[in-house]
């Protein structure tokens, strides 16, 4: 069995320097080569740096798509893929790629680390190991391995700033194995997507400027689909659909989703064609609405995609 690391970078594989941490070469290397020789992991791993290397915080489309083009140029090659990667975006990078090769028969395994390789206490190496171990005999898709948890990669949310076990994600439900076939590879560019939130008297000029100069809109909405039904915000959604301008509505809520229509107070929603973006993490919507827009240029295709669920992203 084979598998490659593509080291993306983040804390994983940092080591203490005078301005904080800061990425290192042969850190992520050598903790691979200690695996491999104390048997601890069996197999062939090979691994493949990208350069350069990403910060986390700066991650960009861009980004996920040199990700992507490395699993897609090895598909042949290797059994499994782990992904090291640093953890602030690593739930919108994981989600993706759920979306960026489709027909994928392999694994790709998501991880990374609260504390650096380098420090006494590291999550490092146990959450790379678990990684490597499962990376070629796990099923098929992205996955998110963290803390001793295999998470689906479309559902994944990072929830706790600091704690080890600082990922999680919704209950799943098992979609269908894909019929052995290449690859295909899904071409991201980066749009303008915006991610507003409704609040109590809600600033509507913000949701209008957004609706104005962005090329999509993410719209976390309160429980279970509703936001304030007044003038501001029907004239605001409305811009957008005007524009042209796809946007997904998701809740705050971190768990339970949303259903539009449940309440009368979505109709301001249903009426500009709002898509009810269901339990779909706001690290997904986004992702998914910069594939949409990559993918699609009529607007009723974008609407099609986006009210579809390609990889489990959203239940129901």
């Amino acid at each position: 069995m084979s598998v490659l690391v593509i080291h993306t970078g983040g804390t994983i594989g940092m080591d203490q320097t005078d301005q904080g941490f800061a990425p290192r070469d042969g850190v992520v290397e050598g903790a691979v080569e200690e695996l491999r020789s104390s048997g601890q992991v069996g197999g062939e791993v090979s691994l493949h740096k990208l350069t350069p290397l990403i910060d986390s915080a700066q991650a960009r489309p861009g980004d996920w798509q040199r990700i992507a083009e490395t699993v897609h140029a090895h598909a042949d090659r290797f059994d499994g893929f782990v992904v090291t990667h640093g953890t602030d975006t690593l739930a919108y990078t994981s989600g993706a790629l759920c979306l960026a090769l489709p027909g994928l028969v392999k694994p790709v395994v998501v991880t990374g680390a609260m504390l650096p390789l380098t420090v006494e206490g590291s999550d490092g190496a146990r959450n790379l190991k678990d990684a490597l171990n499962i990376a070629s005999k796990t099923r098929p898709g992205t996955w998110v391995q963290f803390a001793g948890h295999c998470l689906h990669g479309a559902r994944v949310r990072k929830s706790h700033s600091r704690a080890f076990d600082a990922f999680e994600a919704e209950e799943w439900e098992t979609p269908p194995l894909v019929e052995a076939q290449h690859p295909g590879l899904n071409n991201v560019t980066e749009h303008k997507v915006g991610v507003v939130s409704v609040t109590p008297g809600t600033a509507t000029e913000l949701i209008d400027y957004a609706a104005s100069r962005c090329d999509g809109l993410v719209l976390r909405c309160f429980g279970s689909g509703t936001a304030p039904d007044t003038a501001e915000m029907h004239a605001a959604l409305a811009k957008a659909h005007d524009r042209q301008v796809p946007v997904v509505a998701i809740s705050q809520c971190p768990e339970g989703g949303m259903r539009l229509g449940t309440y009368a107070a979505g109709k301001v929603m249903r009426d500009n064609g709002v898509v009810d973006g269901r339990d779909m993490t706001v690290e997904m919507a986004f992702a998914k609405l910069q594939y949409c827009l990559s993918l699609y240029s009529s607007f009723s295709e974008q609407f099609a995609y986006l009210n579809t669920s390609h990889c489990g992203e959203f239940s129901g």
